[in-house]
C-alpha cells in the first residue's frame, strides 16, 4: 500500500481527489491537509510515500513546500493552473496534474509513481542516484533547455533556491542543495562546502583560500570556489595516488 497525504485548501477537491484515488486499491490516503502547516503536521506524526499537493494555496504555496520535502517522497502536483509546470518538474516533480482531474490520466500517473518506488531502492535497499544522463529542464532567459548532469559544473545554495552552473549559463531550481546533494552520485559530485557542490571532474586546481586550512578549487571556467576545513582532507583523498 502506497501511503498518501492529499494537501489542498479547497475540501471539495481534496474529496473529489480522494474519490477517484479510492478506485486505485494501492493507494491508501491515510489523511488530509487544507495548509501547509496542517501537512508538515502529518509528515511529523506519519509515515508517508506520496503527496498530492495544490500549488496555489493561503501563506505558504505548493512549489515552497515541495521544496523542503525529502529527497525520497514522491509528490503530485493537482492544480487548475498549467503556468506552473516548469517550477514543478524543476523540482523533480513526479507529475503534473490540472484540474479537473481525468482518471486515465490519474492512473498513469499511479503507475509512474509505483515504477518510481521500485527504482529508488535498489536489491540491496541502497539509494540508486540519478545518471549521468538525467536531464533537467532549466530555464535561461525566455528559453528553457535540458541540460544532463554531466554538462553542470556546480550547484551553489541561494536562500530557498539553488542556481546551477551550465555551458548555457546559470540558472535556478527551487529546490536546497541538501535535496540535490541526496540525488547527485558522489563518484561525480563533492560538497564542499554548506553553499556549494562541485563537479569533480571540472576541478583544475586547488589553491590557499583566505581563511587558515581552507582552500579554493579552482575550476575549468576559472570560478574559484571554496572548500571547508571540514572537507578538504575527503577531497585530497579524492585526488591521492593509486
Amino acid at each position: 500500500m502506497i501511503k498518501t497525504l492529499i494537501v489542498d485548501d479547497e475540501r471539495l477537491a481534496r474529496s473529489e481527489l480522494k474519490r477517484l484515488l479510492s478506485q486505485h486499491s494501492q493507494i491508501d490516503v491515510v489523511a488530509e491537509a487544507a495548509s501547509v502547516a496542517e501537512a508538515r503536521i502529518v509528515l511529523e506524526q506519519s509515515a508517508i510515500d506520496l503527496i498530492f499537493l495544490d500549488i496555489q494555496m493561503p501563506e505558504v504555496s505548493g512549489l515552497e513546500f515541495a521544496a523542503e520535502l525529502h529527497p525520497q517522497l514522491q509528490f503530485v502536483f493537482c492544480t487548475a493552473f498549467n503556468s506552473y509546470a516548469l517550477d514543478a518538474f524543476a523540482l523533480n516533480a513526479l507529475d503534473y496534474l490540472v484540474k479537473p482531474l481525468d482518471p486515465q490520466r490519474l492512473a498513469n500517473t499511479l503507475q509512474r509513481v509505483k515504477q518510481r518506488t521500485e527504482q529508488d531502492q535498489s536489491a540491496d535497499g541502497s539509494i540508486n542516484y540519478l545518471p549521468e544522463q538525467h536531464g533537467l529542464l532549466l530555464k535561461f532567459g525566455e528559453v528553457n533547455r535540458i541540460v544532463r548532469l554531466c554538462e553542470i559544473s556546480r550547484f551553489e545554495s541561494i536562500g530557498n533556491h539553488s542556481a546551477v552552473y551550465t555551458p548555457y549559463g546559470k540558472s535556478f531550481l527551487l529546490s536546497s542543495l541538501s535535496r540535490i546533494e541526496s540525488r547527485l552520485d558522489p563518484q561525480y559530485f563533492f560538497k564542499s562546502s554548506r553553499a556549494d557542490i562541485i563537479r569533480i571532474d571540472q576541478i583544475s586546481q586547488l589553491e590557499p583560500g583566505m581563511a587558515a586550512g581552507t582552500m579554493l578549487a579552482v575550476l575549468n571556467d576559472g570560478s574559484e570556489i571554496e572548500v571547508s576545513r571540514r572537507q578538504l582532507q575527503t577531497l585530497k583523498q579524492r585526488f591521492s595516488g593509486l
